[in-house]
């Protein structure tokens, strides 16, 4: 049995998370492999060590004096060091990142530098082997994540080391370019280690227990989840859940590898497990409830729409040209709705509106702005009648006015728009209705 661990920048931004990380190993011998995020924040007014990196390195291409920013992100680690009466001396590879700044390396230099440095500790700190990520993940010479050669250098390195540390966040293109993921890239990495070494299981600690089924800053202390599906956790992570990287479910989903979603703080909670598939009955009617703002709906009216051969083909085209992809497309008999983002759009926003009418000849097209979209989720929403009813409902008595409504063919997903201002009273209605009444 192998598991792969991943910790969290809060989870790994002191020497007493550290101990608390390494008592959380130690206990099971079946954690084997471990991912390493940069330190995040000791406490709320505290920077990351990644935005410390960036500073420092933006600093140096500015030509301004770096050195009181290069000092402070040497005293995190070194705090860090001292904390763990570790015998570990950095000042060699801080030396070398501070030339690799001087000569410009890259912005994805800067930041991997975190992970990097935290994964040396950290193995050195449990004795395990360090595996550079650069060495073992691989990307494109166009930049793009290269899944199968990186799983076959993986496994192979791997098949080396009966416990590793492998930092997050970043690998190397061919010619050794380092080369980051998005920020919060440490859950791919983990995800990458899983499938690679054929783990058993892939848990994810962070500062959480587990996947709550919706923000708590919206919703004052939701209910933990404790079985999700790969797919659910899919839908709502693309509308705005943040517990988990949504890029990183790919590699375990393919490969069959549940994810543990744990509380480094907590580690006796059993948190969130995230599966392909489960006949676990969940104690509510929905899984979880997400959404975002800033979202625009362009409404296309033409009389004979539907008789149109290849009308909402050409409606698209015109958003497509314009690089705006579009997150629903509700349509009536002679209307039809794009909904995009506001952001994307509005800079071309007659440039696109242009097109449509060149297009399409339509008869009137209005626009409403400051839309939200909120999805509500869950596999027993199709075995439960009126589940779109009662979210209809919880909105009306909370007098929300409901722009939109897509669902989904599977039924296990309503999405629907209303005014930005509504946006968090929605949520906390529709919460109310299904778990609060339990309905």
């Amino acid at each position: 049995m192998k598991k792969v661990v991943k910790f969290g920048g809060s989870s790994l931004a002191s020497a007493d998370q550290f101990r608390k990380v390494g008592n959380i190993i130690h206990e099971d011998p079946y954690r084997r492999y471990v991912i390493p995020s940069a330190p995040g924040k000791r406490h709320s007014k505290d920077t990351k060590v990644t935005d410390l990196l960036y500073r420092c390195y933006d600093t140096v291409c500015a030509g301004r004096n770096y050195h009181e920013d290069l000092f402070a992100i040497k005293s995190r680690y070194q705090e860090i060091i001292r904390g763990l009466n570790l015998e570990l001396d950095l000042s060699g590879e801080f030396d070398k990142m501070e030339q690799r700044f001087l000569d410009r390396a890259g912005r994805d230099y800067a930041a991997s530098r975190g992970e990097y440095l935290n994964g040396m500790v950290l193995a050195a700190y449990l004795g395990y082997d360090f595996v550079d990520s650069a060495e073992v993940i691989c990307f494109t010479e166009d930049g793009e994540f290269d899944a199968e050669r990186t799983n076959r250098v993986l496994s192979a390195r791997l098949m080396q080391s009966e416990r590793a540390v492998v930092p997050g966040f970043y690998g190397a293109m061919p010619d050794g370019t380092i080369k980051t993921f998005s920020r919060g890239g440490s859950d791919i990495t983990g995800a990458i280690v899983a499938r690679a070494v054929q783990a058993s299981i892939y848990e994810n600690w962070t500062d959480v227990s587990g996947f709550l089924l919706t923000d708590p800053h919206i919703v004052k202390d939701p209910v933990v989840i404790r079985t999700i599906t790969y797919k659910e956790l899919r839908e709502l992570s693309y509308m705005g859940a943040s517990v988990l990287h949504d890029e990183s479910i790919f590699p375990v989903r393919k490969a069959g590898i549940p994810i543990n979603i744990r509380n480094t703080n907590a580690p006796d909670e059993p948190g969130t497990m995230i599966v392909k598939t489960t006949g676990v009955k969940s104690p509510y009617t929905i899984t979880g409830i997400a959404g975002k703002k800033g979202f625009v709906a362009i409404n296309i009216e033409k009389d004979r729409m539907n008789s149109e051969i290849g009308f909402g083909r050409k409606v698209l085209e015109a958003f497509e040209h314009f690089g705006i992809s579009f997150e629903h497309m509700p349509s009536g008999i002679d209307t039809l709705s794009v909904f995009v983002s506001e952001e994307s759009f509005a800079p071309q926003e007659q440039a696109v509106l242009a097109m449509i009418n060149r297009n399409c000849q339509p008869d009137i097209i209005t626009i409403d702005t400051d839309l939200a979209l909120i999805a509500v989720v869950g596999r027993s929403m199709k075995d439960a009648r009126g589940t779109a009813g009662r979210v209809f409902a919880s909105l009306a008595h909370a007098r929300i006015n409901v722009r939109m409504i897509d669902q989904g063919s599977d039924e296990e997903n309503i999405v629907i728009g209303v005014k930005n201002d509504d946006f968090e009273s929605a949520i906390r209605a529709i919460y109310q209705i299904f778990v609060d009444a339990r309905i």
